[in-house]
């Protein structure tokens, strides 16, 4: 019978963490391929590859182009197995297509019957950020909280496992996470008030292995007394975002989303000073066992959460030089503005520095590992708080950065927005948004951009360069052995520059927006680099006058597009 872990057995074991000796290990991609969204588990998003360098990017053509066939949110990384591209398409996805890494050819698609009323119940654009791969199978968790399996050969359905409802407001949005035998997914749903969780898979027959939820489910539950009164039952906390594992400690690690509803007086005392009522686990990073779902640490980024700051942005996993001795680090640029680096072994934190313009908060308590609140950024039930930075956008989203083990740095896809926003009074009815709250997020940061690529120092915590875009919604990154990082805007130009530098060495527009990052592969002693590129339709329609600016510079569109250079 599978095992449906519960809040009880995850605090029992949070702070076991006597695991293995070694400090473990997460290694980037070192040879042609890309077998997963982040490049590899540790969610590097780096390419030891170097045919294409500083020196010859200049002449980068494109090789090949291949419609999507749908036009909204184009968020998709495509993986490479063998000569094959697999790459998804929006809107459920529509599409999965297994494409030949050479030509474009496409050798099967799959057009799964996904229900037209899913969008009803999807907060935030109908995206399908990509699929996973393990023997023999492709893996797609789709809009209407269904996780399927696809032969990988022929493109035809395996197995097809139901996670959730999604009537009641869960989405799954992100590809799921291949570990072991297993296949691990989180869900969406933090606006709609659902209940958190983790779930693990059979790969060979989709059967449930593990649960693991990120909030109580019970009054016993321990965690449940860090909710105020039984507020935990409609609470958030999703996983909607990519997970990261370390083989040598065996763990799995997650980020979960805001608690539910936004307007924080509904969950805890209303104020800057809220004692036990935390919200656990939201806006956190949790560290499961892989094999039993156990929650082995977690790390709480923004404890009484009243801003929107998910905690799922992504975790990259690499072993730092810190202080001479060799560290298992877990990477975060956090929506709420800070970069964390934490003990990927303990989760003990390391350092938390901002990496963009903050002042909700005057920084983080060393000891502690909590914010230290500026009271007057808080918003309130009916008392708004005003020009709070950075806005429910974050410093960062789910847009990927990529770490170069190279050159140590981290390159951070990053928002310059603030926001004014105050709780209110809102009874929860399933399926419906659940956000008890009103806000104006069209805000530019200081300096009037509002984003930018930073070049970012994780051992002395230190900004090195920055690229400022007029517009949000840039592009995910990617960094490469020769010496560039890869990175895409919303007016649809894929830029080249140096890694040490930001020196800009080449651009090529796509025809649409870009906001997802880039792959890079090698077939035959050939480098290809490849993006994903069509304009987002929801988030930047929150925005007011900054979305229409967002939606006039980028044309609706739907292709991935593959370069390289000219000759043999």
């Amino acid at each position: 019978m599978p095992s449906e872990k519960t809040l009880g057995a995850a605090f029992a074991g949070a702070l076991t963490v006597a695991l293995a000796a070694g400090a473990g290990s997460a290694a980037a991609q070192t040879n042609g391929g890309w077998g997963a969204y982040g490049a590899d588990l540790a969610n590097t998003r780096f390419s030891a590859l170097h045919q294409i360098d500083t020196t010859n990017v200049k002449n980068l053509q494109v090789a090949w182009m291949l419609s999507l066939g749908s036009l909204e949110a184009q968020e998709s990384t495509p993986i490479l197995v063998g000569d094959t591209l697999y790459v998804t398409t929006s809107s459920g996805p529509r599409y999965v297509f297994a494409v030949d890494a050479k030509t474009g050819a496409v050798r099967w698609r799959y057009a799964p019957e996904v229900p037209a009323d899913v969008a009803a119940t999807t907060c935030c654009g109908l995206d399908n950020r990509g699929v996973a791969y393990a023997n023999g199978k492709v893996f797609v968790a789709r809009l209407d909280a269904h996780l399927v399996a696809l032969d990988a050969k022929t493109g035809k359905e395996v197995w097809n496992t139901k996670v959730a409802d999604y009537k009641s407001g869960i989405a799954m949005t992100s590809p799921p996470t291949v570990v072991k035998n297993l296949v691990i997914t989180g869900y969406a749903g933090g606006e709609y008030g659902v209940r958190g969780a983790i779930s693990a898979y059979n790969q060979e027959n989709g059967q449930l292995v593990w649960r693991t939820y990120t909030i109580p489910g019970a009054p016993t539950d321990p965690g449940a007394d860090t909710w105020k009164g039984d507020s935990y039952k409609h609470g958030g906390g999703a996983a909607w975002y990519v997970g990261s594992y370390d083989p040598q400690l065996n763990l799995v690690y997650y980020g979960a989303s805001n608690p539910s509803p936004w307007g924080a007086s509904e969950r805890g005392p209303d104020k800057s000073e809220y004692g036990r009522e935390t919200n656990l686990y939201t806006a956190s990073t949790l560290a499961l066992d892989a094999d039993t779902g156990r929650i082995v640490w977690h790390f709480q980024t923004t404890p009484y959460d009243a801003w929107d700051y998910d905690g799922v942005n992504e975790n990259i996993l690499a072993d730092l030089d810190l202080h001479g001795q060799k560290t298992p680090a877990l990477l975060k640029a956090d929506r709420n503005g800070f970069f964390y680096v934490l003990n990927r072994r303990t989760g003990a934190l390391i350092s938390a520095s901002p990496f963009v313009y903050v002042n909700w908060a005057k920084g983080v308590d060393p000891e502690t590992g909590r914010p230290i609140e500026n009271p007057e950024k808080r918003p309130r039930l009916d008392v708004w708080a005003k020009d709070i930075c950075p806005n429910l956008f974050g410093g960062k989203n789910w847009e990927p950065m990529s770490y170069n083990p190279e050159t140590g740095l981290v390159y951070i896809p990053s928002f310059n927005l603030c926001m004014d926003l105050i709780g209110r009074k809102q009874v929860y009815k399933a399926g419906i948004m659940y956000l008890a709250s009103e806000w104006n997020l069209a805000k530019p940061g200081p300096g009037g951009h509002m984003s930018e690529l930073i070049a970012w120092d994780p051992v002395q915590q230190k900004k090195v360069w920055g690229i400022k875009e007029e517009l949000p919604f840039m592009g995910g990154t990617l960094s490469t052995a020769g010496g560039l990082v890869f990175y895409g805007n919303i007016q649809g130009w894929f830029k080249a520059v140096d890694a040490k530098t930001g020196a800009e060495l080449w651009k090529f527009n796509v025809g649409t927006g870009i906001s997802q990052g880039a792959m890079t592969y090698e077939l035959d002693g050939k480098q290809y680099v490849a993006v994903v590129a069509g304009r987002l339709k929801t988030p930047p329609s929150f925005l007011a006058d900054i979305g229409e600016r967002v939606f006039a510079a980028s044309p609706e569109g739907g292709v991935l597009v593959v370069f390289t250079l000219p000759g043999a």
